[in-house]
């Protein structure tokens, strides 16, 4: 805000005028500007103070089955995470909620869920969003007839209506991906949005507005370095990754991405390993596993079992720590 210019005043009139600059909080809050002829007064706005908007704790791969090691382990992660001086506002599951329903029977991907909610209703009082991973989808082709065979058995055990939806939450914009789609021969599973997604996801961004920060879940990463250390392939000298390890259509993403600087953040699973990759202003960070090496090891080649702490501040910057809770 600009005071109109006033004439400078002659010696007899400097106290005068002090005073009433001294009335109206100038002196304090403004800078006095000299210009030829003029005295401007500038009031300095006070620059908004940077306060934290909400604390997450991001579990993914959490893997939980039907033995010790993964029932105690995820009980003692859920356990860490609350008995924090600082204690997340709310959880998000980042996928693979259970071992794998991808080559059971009913039944049995029944009994996982089973588990997964009961651990939850008794060991933790933190709400949970959910992000579809791969192995949450029933995918035993033999039950192909069956309603709830892929994605909907899923669904409704994580009273989900779609399998990727947005959120505003405490002057945030959060997106919740859905990563796993079938592959062009009908069974499971490739890294990719698909069109319908693709169109969503441009109409989501494009609604949201421009100074709302913007923090994107995938279960699959989206863009890593990490997928180059998790045993893979070389062939005739040249690496070969699999189209299920990360996004198949990352170029498309990023692309999309690249029209709104309000995306911050991506986080994701699936690849158990830990890393952080910074393109184009966006941070993509893959937060390891609370199951660590599918729970026979704590650790999954250098990174350990845990979990990321993501503090998201009211000016669109963020800090996410990975956790060891073991």
């Amino acid at each position: 805000m600009v005071i109109p210019c006033i004439e400078l005043c002659p010696n007899s009139l400097i106290m005068e005028r002090k005073n009433f600059l001294r009335s109206l909080g100038l002196l304090a809050a403004g800078t006095m500007v000299p210009l030829k002829g003029k005295s401007v007064v500038t009031i300095n706005e006070p620059l908004p103070t940077k306060q934290r908007s909400m604390r997450i704790a991001h579990l993914t791969d959490a893997h939980i089955a039907d033995n010790k090691n993964a029932r105690n382990g995820f009980i003692k992660c859920l356990h860490a995470i609350q008995q924090m001086e600082d204690t997340p506002d709310y959880i998000i599951n980042g996928g693979d909620a259970i071992e794998d329903a991808l080559y059971n029977t009913k039944s049995n991907v029944n009994k996982q869920w089973d588990l997964w909610h009961s651990i939850l209703k008794n060991e933790c009082s933190i709400k949970v969003n959910n992000t579809i991973g791969n192995h949450d989808i029933w995918g035993l082709y033999t039950e192909k007839k069956d309603f709830l065979y892929g994605k909907k058995f899923a669904q409704e055990k994580l009273h989900m209506e779609h399998t990727y939806y947005s959120v505003d939450q405490c002057g945030w914009h959060i997106i919740f991906l859905d990563s796993t789609q079938k592959k062009s021969n009908g069974m499971w599973y490739t890294a990719k949005l698909g069109e319908e997604q693709i169109d969503w996801l441009s109409r989501d961004l494009a609604a949201t507005p421009a100074n709302t920060p913007v923090l994107v879940v995938s279960h699959i990463p989206i863009l890593c370095a990490n997928i180059f250390l998790d045993n893979v392939k070389q062939r005739f000298g040249k690496f070969q990754i699999p189209g299920s390890w990360m996004h198949t259509d990352v170029q498309e993403i990023v692309t999309l991405f690249n029209q709104y600087p309000n995306v911050k953040l991506c986080i994701s699973g699936h690849i158990h390993l830990q890393d952080k990759v910074q393109y184009n202003n966006v941070m993509y960070c893959c937060n390891g596993a609370v199951s660590g090496d599918w729970w026979r090891n704590e650790y999954y080649h250098q990174t350990k079992a845990g979990y990321a702490i993501i503090d998201l501040f009211n000016d669109g910057t963020f800090e996410n720590n990975y956790m060891h809770y073991a």
